[in-house]
Order: structure tokens, then C-alpha cells, then sequence
């Protein structure tokens, strides 16, 4: 048989005898490439599991460094106006701190904290967050009222923040809260 004939026959059996295909296969270690492709998968799999962990490890430290970063924020705001108006407008700034026995703010009995100014009669709570929810605004709303229960001074309410949910900036309009923000 010539070598055209026979190549013509091997490629005919190749298309359509399994058995021969097969069997062609495995002499020439195509068996040997696949079981090593299932094991590179295998490992594979393994290694992308880790990645996978490996970068949820490496979000929750962003995310703790970002938290941390808006804690650092909000405090060196605070303490910059604390300076600003103690200094240049004769009030007082001081951080206004509560047990609330009766709940009155949270439902059980927790510790209130918020921002005071005092200057001259004018008493302001001042709310400093990263983000401002309406839960945060209804928050404050209730520690003015605890205030003014406790301290028979009507304080006014403000809050100051880089992100307002919308829904807590019309919550903040409908009950006289001032809101400072550079987003409108």
C-alpha cells in the first residue's frame, strides 16, 4: 500500500472507529495528557479556592483600614472645629455623654453620646458620621429631646457629613434638623 493510500486509511479510521482512535490515543501518551490536564485541573481548583480566600482576607482588611480611616476622619474634623470655635468664637465644644436608664433613645438602657456647642445660651447637638442614614437621624432627633428634657435647654440639632441617604435628608427637613454636606 502507498503512503497516500495508507494515511488516507489511518485518517478514515481515526474519523470514524472509536476503538481505533483510541487506541491510537494511547500510543502516542494522548492518555497520559489528559489524566495530567485533570490533574492541573484539580490543582487548579484548589489554588483558585485559596485566591478566593485570599482576597476575602485582603477585603476585610481594606474595609477595616477604610473604617478606620472614617473613625480618624470624623475625629480630626471634630477636633478642628472644636478648635475653630472655641478659639474664634468664644464657645464651648465638648463631647456630651449620657447613661439612658429608661431607653429612651434605643429602647433599652445604653449609653448616649453626640457633639455639644455651647456658646452664649445657644446650646447645638452636632451629629459628625462618614454616612448619615435615617435611623441616625431620627437617633439625634430623640437625644434632643432627652436633652431638653434633662438639661431644660431646647437644643438646636445639626448634622455633618459627606454622604445623606435621601431619605434621611427629608426625615432631617420634616423635623428641623440642619444637615451639612457637600453633596446636594
Amino acid at each position: 500500500m502507498d503512503r497516500n493510500k495508507l494515511k488516507a486509511e489511518i485518517l478514515r479510521l481515526l474519523k470514524e472507529d472509536e476503538e481505533f482512535r483510541y487506541a491510537v490515543a494511547g500510543l502516542i501518551g494522548l492518555e497520559e495528557i489528559l489524566k495530567r490536564l485533570d490533574r492541573h485541573e484539580r490543582e487548579l481548583i484548589k489554588l483558585r479556592e485559596d485566591m478566593n480566600k485570599g482576597f476575602e482576607l485582603v477585603n476585610r482588611h481594606i474595609s477595616a483600614l477604610g473604617a478606620r480611616w472614617g473613625l480618624l476622619a470624623e475625629e480630626s474634623f471634630r477636633t478642628g472645629v472644636k478648635g475653630l470655635i472655641e478659639k474664634y468664637f468664644g464657645g464651648r465644644v465638648e463631647r456630651w455623654t449620657y447613661y439612658d436608664r429608661e431607653g429612651f433613645i434605643f429602647g433599652f438602657p445604653s449609653v448616649v453620646e453626640v457633639d455639644l456647642i455651647i456658646r452664649d445660651r445657644e446650646h447645638i447637638l452636632v451629629e459628625v458620621k462618614s454616612s448619615i442614614s435615617r435611623a441616625d437621624v431620627f437617633e439625634l432627633w430623640r437625644i434632643g429631646q432627652l436633652y431638653e428634657k434633662l438639661k431644660s435647654v431646647k437644643p438646636k440639632l445639626a448634622i455633618v457629613s459627606p454622604y445623606v441617604e435621601s431619605k434621611a435628608r427629608e426625615t432631617a427637613e420634616k423635623l428641623g434638623i440642619e444637615i451639612y454636606t457637600a453633596i446636594i
